[in-house]
């Protein structure tokens, strides 16, 4: 694959902002969503279309790591030294505070016993001290896992990075619950989870594809998939044989065919930002990481004590209010925590 310097793409730039306030929409929807069968109808289909609308939010996140960084060669020791220091001190600050709000929300007691109080503080950093921060676990699992698969695809043919994908899509429909009785006895889960949307990020970010009305094509993909993942969830939440969320998982074939399409739509804008919005995009932007981390606690005080959430009004017009609020929120949070002595290596 060609060789470019996608930091300076401004369309990537785009598209992490915009996955990132798709992300705080998803976990505003996720309230109402659970609600199902305890209140209207309507809202908890707008809820559902909302949700199918930005899952996707994570795995266009993991795109865009491959296509920043599977194209770049690195000396080994300091591509992990640069890469965990930036994601874990951050993540181990944001996770004490999440373990203060659950002592502060009395989910979590501690006692004058201090070893079973730090044992309680390791159990919730081992699991996850807010139900966000899986995505952090799973990108450091991805960042010692980039150097080895960065190698294979700055080497590979194009057709060995389609192997790859073909594989990777096999074994994700072949663990699907519907599908899974199909499965053979071959071991293939060293093609299976978020390593394939590495690669694909990186493919879809520099392949030139020569079809026409691509745009087009990918807008329609983009509503088949949202259709597919709404439509799909409210069919089988009823049924207890099917998990309801089947269709929300990020590692499942109609989530790969919206954060293709997603990704692609970025990929061929139709417009060119103006300055102003590109300031704001290019300031956001240096706190993408932060504004992640930092985001459920915002949403917490917001819902308690100001009651800001998706019982505000409609939910087509709360859940982006509430969402758009906490993203400014949680911005101005992260830049304030930057002006702090050595708060720029916490903030995010």
């Amino acid at each position: 694959m060609p060789p470019a310097k996608t930091e300076t793409i401004n369309w990537i730039n785009n598209l992490r902002l915009i996955a990132l306030y798709a992300v705080i929409i998803l976990h505003c929807t996720a309230p109402l969503l659970m609600q199902y069968g305890k209140v209207p109808l309507p809202d908890w289909w707008i809820a559902d279309l909302l949700n199918a609308v930005v899952r996707f939010a994570v795995p266009v996140f993991v795109m865009v790591t491959g296509a920043l960084l599977l194209n770049r060669e690195y000396e080994l020791g300091d591509f992990l030294k640069k890469r965990l220091v930036r994601v874990v001190t951050p993540f181990l600050f944001w996770s004490l505070v999440y373990i203060w709000y659950s002592w502060y929300n009395d989910e979590l007691t501690f006692t004058g016993d201090a070893w079973a109080n730090i044992k309680l503080v390791l159990h919730a950093l081992k699991y996850g001290s807010s139900y966000h921060l899986w995505y952090v676990y799973m990108l450091i699992g991805l960042y010692f896992f980039i150097p080895v698969i960065g190698k294979f695809v700055r080497n590979a043919a194009e057709k060995e990075i389609l192997y790859f994908l073909i594989v990777w899509f096999a074994v994700m429909m072949l663990s699907q619950p519907y599908l899974s009785r199909f499965n053979p006895v071959v071991d293939l889960h060293y093609f299976a989870g978020y390593a394939g949307y590495l690669v694909l990020g990186h493919y879809l970010a520099f392949k030139q594809f020569n079809v026409k009305n691509l745009r087009v094509w990918m807008v329609l993909l983009f509503i088949f998939s949202v259709a597919l993942i709404a439509i799909g969830t409210w069919f089988i939440i009823p049924y207890t044989k099917w998990p309801g969320t089947l269709f929300y998982e990020p590692v499942n074939p109609a989530v790969l065919m919206l954060s293709a399409s997603a990704f692609m739509i970025a990929k061929l804008p139709v417009f060119k930002m103006p300055p102003v919005a590109t300031r704001i995009r290019d300031f956001a932007g240096k706190y993408n990481y932060g504004v992640y981390l930092s985001h459920a606690l915002v949403l917490y005080f917001l819902e308690d004590p100001f009651g800001i959430n998706y019982k505000l009004c409609t939910p087509i017009v709360s859940i982006p209010l509430t969402a758009l609020i906490c993203f400014i929120l949680s911005l101005l949070l992260v830049w304030l925590i930057t002006k702090i002595p050595f708060g720029k290596w916490i903030s995010g």
